[in-house]
């Protein structure tokens, strides 16, 4: 009996190119641990500069004329580092082995857009009322879709795991988990 074959590398990778495909596999593994590891820094590097900035909008607001002008300015500013957070733990969630989730991302095009909402009046040409209407709808919908993509993970998480093949790829000493070193 053939044994069951668990990818297409292994369907249609002659037998000679297996080691190679092997080999530029781990690279790029490699390589994407070091991109991960660059885009962890550049986000912490954000954090201290975001931190920086809304320390700068605080102290001209208690310097202007117009609390409430620096007051929203900074608000935007601190909706910035809301969504650095949120990568942030994105990044340190993959990191750890977890998957990159869809409402990550979701999440942080929401705060953007709220981001926009609350900076809008302080903005030297106020939007018109279509323009902020459709500001809101993109929001409202974003946080609509965040909603449908939280209960669809719910759902995946209550329903019962399927059976796993008989040997994977893994256990049969091929290509293991490259972030874990598995």
């Amino acid at each position: 009996m053939e044994p069951k074959v668990d990818t297409i590398n292994e369907i249609r990778l002659p037998e000679g190119l297996r080691p190679f495909n092997n080999a530029v596999l781990d690279a790029m593994s490699w390589l994407n641990g070091v991109a991960h590891l660059v885009l962890g820094l550049a986000l912490g590097a954000a954090v201290l500069l975001f931190t920086w900035l809304f320390i700068q909008d605080i102290m001209t607001a208690l310097g202007a004329d117009n609390l409430a002008q620096g007051f929203l300015h900074g608000l935007g500013t601190l909706m910035l580092l809301w969504t650095v957070s949120a990568l942030i733990t994105a990044e340190i969630r993959y990191m750890r082995g977890h998957q990159l989730t869809v409402d990550t991302f979701v999440e942080v095009a929401i705060v953007v857009l709220v981001r926009k909402l609350i900076t809008m009046p302080v903005q030297s040409t106020l939007p018109s009322p279509q323009e902020f209407l459709l500001w809101v709808a993109a929001a409202l919908l974003l946080g609509l879709m965040y909603l449908v993509v939280r209960y669809a993970q719910t759902i995946s998480v209550d329903e019962p795991a399927a059976q796993p093949p008989a040997a994977s790829l893994a256990e049969r000493g091929g290509l293991g988990d490259r972030r874990s070193g598995r």
